[in-house]
């Protein structure tokens, strides 16, 4: 999305030219080197990753009700090559070590814990995420009957319709939400939207880099960043024209 952005400029800059708006083409060209060393250099990806992430950088102190459920949402299963074996992709691992730190939290309490994985196939890989990612957690020590498996969702907005639909029936008093720390304003928005308040714990923290020569992993970052701002302005534009799909909460009719 971010080196789009620059190739419009550097595009409208050259249209301009070529139109003999040579004032107008000489401040975008301007602006587009401007923007390419804001990114690459880290000044803009640093703040627009502290705004998406400074709520949740320090995790919560959680009272663990007597039924509890931690759900931990996907990010993707990786076909390995050469094997046809499908694994948690790498994005993932953090959110399910992360779910299984605190499952294991909840148990020493004398509770009742389960984890809820949310994720279906988004990738097309013939197995959800759901089914994917509960091999790795049992080997954290989490057992096979405190598993739940919501493997239909595509997407943030389907994982919590999905996963608000299966709450009532297990009746959990207490509800953590684990994601990534970039992704968990979009999921607690989503979650909020569909009547489920949790409390939201961070699997992982991306930080982008301050640098004298731009870094390919900054305009990475932003584009990360951009990604989410995007879909959480999307949901906000969707929700003043009515255009979001009717919402119940939970357990209602």
């Amino acid at each position: 999305m971010t080196l789009l952005i620059l190739i419009l400029v550097v595009v409208t800059a050259r249209c301009c030219a070529a139109f003999k708006r040579r004032n107008l083409s000489r401040g975008l060209y301007v602006i587009s080197l401007i923007l390419f060393l804001a990114v690459g250099c880290g000044p803009i990806p640093v703040w627009l990753l502290r705004n998406l992430q400074s709520a949740y950088a320090v995790k919560p102190s959680i009272e663990w009700g007597k039924r509890n459920a931690i759900i931990v949402l996907g990010a993707g299963t990786e076909k390995v090559s050469g094997t046809g074996l499908l694994e948690p992709g790498m994005l993932s691992y953090g959110r399910i070590a992360e779910g299984a730190v605190l499952y294991n939290a909840c148990r020493k309490t004398g509770a009742v814990c389960k984890i809820l994985l949310s994720g279906g196939d988004a990738q097309h890989h013939h197995a959800s995420e759901a089914d994917i990612y509960p091999l790795t957690l049992f080997q954290l020590g989490v057992d096979a009957a405190d598993v739940l498996r919501e493997p239909n969702s595509k997407n943030t907005w389907q994982n919590a319709k999905f996963t608000s639909a299966m709450l009532p029936q297990y009746q959990a008093d207490r509800l953590v939400l684990v994601s990534s720390g970039i992704h968990l304003r979009r999921s607690m928005l989503y979650f909020a939207a569909f009547g489920v308040s949790a409390i939201p714990v961070r699997a992982d923290y991306l930080n982008a880099v301050l640098s004298v020569l731009p870094l390919s992993s900054n305009f990475t970052a932003t584009d990360l960043a951009l990604h989410e701002y995007t879909d959480i302005a999307r949901y906000r534009v969707y929700s003043v024209f009515g255009w979001n799909a009717a919402i119940q909460r939970p357990g209602k009719a």
